[in-house]
């Protein structure tokens, strides 16, 4: 691409700062419905994506979504196992995935000369973002999608993972994901493997923590994913790829204060916006009903874009206070080593209340029947649980 030089100013309709996946989507989106916008992603690495797989059930997000999602999905598996200890199941629900070689592919087709990759931004405002090169460029609608921004106003706990693509020397025999296989030994909290079967002989396995600290142990991860593999009887030949990440597992928040915090300019989007699932940490979903929604507004402005994205935010952070409680029994009530009997009693209900569940549209009575019965925590610590304000306020104690 001919780049301006340093004096010229760049005019857009829309600057995306960060090529990851909220960014992404909302590209995608916007040129399905307004194909004659012109949508500069900017991307400091050469890669739109980076190294990693999004996956979410079929039932997280609505048909019409589904639909232009559809040039994204590398994997559609008609349903999913999960293994415990006491438990063994197989859920009818479809399980998809985007990896970050489609999405670069897509994105890049999409965009052309307007995705520019390897370039950084120094001054990122709501009409304009200045590169580090001293390039500047110039748009109505700015947003900011660089992932999460530190924050003492959330509490948080972490999903730590390890995945590695492997080849193996025979067919593994997989039809379906292995979403959590908790019959391994429980390190570092609450540790489970997830296997993604991504052709006849080949597999991404994952080994995931849900932590009470962000450390990461890359050598003692990749160690356990081999002596894993080698337990299903799998002979790796080739580790074709690696990725690696600690996701936020929300446990409580002021949601207000997070917002105020925050000086106006671009709009946030993605993690930054806070829009993640508070339990399994996945934001996919999110990213694609904010990029549905702005697709829906009649004017594509930093301003109104940045109030839609604020509000709804905060909707759904309300709305989702259930779970950040169970959350917080997952991680304050229960004993590390155990924690994995809160989720094998969870895989005993009904599936329409797990899709339900996964899609964060749990009903009340969702809610009775998850928390109805013999808790798998001590009741005193899970009593202890109930509010969010102890956690604030020691989040807050240690800024």
């Amino acid at each position: 691409m001919s780049q301006p030089a340093p004096s010229d100013v760049v005019l857009a309709d829309a600057l995306l700062v960060g090529g990851g996946l909220a960014s992404s989507l909302i590209a995608l989106r916007l040129k399905h419905s307004r194909p004659g916008l012109r949508i500069i992603m900017l991307e400091r690495e050469m890669r739109i994506g980076g190294e990693h797989t999004w996956s979410h059930f079929a039932t997280d997000v609505s048909p019409a979504i589904s639909e232009w999602l559809g040039p994204l999905i590398v994997h559609d598996w008609a349903g999913y196992d999960v293994r415990f200890p006491a438990h063994r199941r197989t859920l009818p629900t479809h399980y998809r995935a985007i990896t970050s070689g489609r999405l670069h592919t897509v994105m890049s087709e999409l965009l052309g000369e307007d995705a520019w990759l390897g370039v950084e931004a120094n001054e990122v405002k709501a009409d304009s973002v200045r590169l580090v090169d001293g390039r500047r460029l110039a748009a109505p609608l700015v947003i900011d999608a660089r992932g999460p921004r530190r924050s003492n106003r959330l509490a948080l706990g972490w999903q730590k993972f390890l995945g590695q693509e492997v080849r193996l020397a025979q067919p593994h025999g997989l039809t379906r994901p292995i979403v959590m296989d908790a019959t391994v030994a429980q390190l570092d909290g609450y540790r489970f493997l997830y296997v993604l079967p991504t052709s006849g002989d080949t597999l991404l396995i994952e080994d995931t923590r849900y932590s009470d600290g962000p450390a990461l142990d890359r050598a003692a991860l990749e160690a356990d994913i081999t002596a894993y593999a080698l337990t299903q009887g799998w002979q790796v030949i080739e580790v074709t790829r690696e990725e690696i990440g600690v996701l936020p597992i929300a446990l409580a928040g002021d949601i207000e204060a997070y917002w105020s915090d925050e000086r106006p300019g671009a709009a946030d989007a993605g993690m930054r916006a806070a829009l993640f699932h508070p339990t399994t940490g996945y934001s996919s979903p999110d990213a694609a009903r904010t990029a549905e929604m702005i697709a829906g507004l009649p004017r594509l402005t930093t301003t109104a874009v940045r109030a839609a994205i604020i509000e709804m935010s905060k909707r759904v952070w309300r709305s989702r206070s259930f779970y950040r409680l169970l959350n917080r029994m997952l991680f304050r009530a229960a004993e590390p080593a155990k924690r994995y009997k809160v989720l094998e009693r969870f895989y005993r209900l009904p599936t329409p209340l797990i899709e339900r569940f996964y899609a964060g549209e749990a009903t009340l009575a969702d809610k009775v029947r998850i928390l109805a019965g013999k808790p798998p925590v001590p009741i005193g610590r899970a009593l202890g649980c109930l509010s969010e304000a102890p956690l604030l306020a020691e989040r807050a104690a240690q800024a």
